[in-house]
């Protein structure tokens, strides 16, 4: 493995580090991942398939959402520590 090191704000490192916490992950396994996801979108020349084409835009968000964040809502809900 080759040793990669970047420069980012203080806030952008401290968030880094909080997410790689969360995840029981390190920064550099996040920055890995983050960077075969995008490889992978970028060399994808249909990156949605057809059934995700047909259903895009049958659904409208709410007012001043993005589908990120209700993506993100769905996923902390269905994974939730049980009490």
């Amino acid at each position: 493995m080759t040793k990669l090191t970047l420069s980012a704000e203080k806030t952008v490192i401290q968030a880094a580090k909080r997410l790689a916490r969360q995840r029981k992950s390190s920064v550099s396994a996040l920055f890995a991942r983050f960077v075969t996801a995008a490889t992978m979108r970028e060399w994808t020349d249909n990156p949605i398939g057809p059934l995700a084409r047909k259903a895009s835009g049958i659904v409208s968000l709410p007012p001043g959402r993005q589908y990120r964040d209700l993506l993100d809502e769905a996923l902390l809900e269905r994974h939730k520590p049980s009490k």
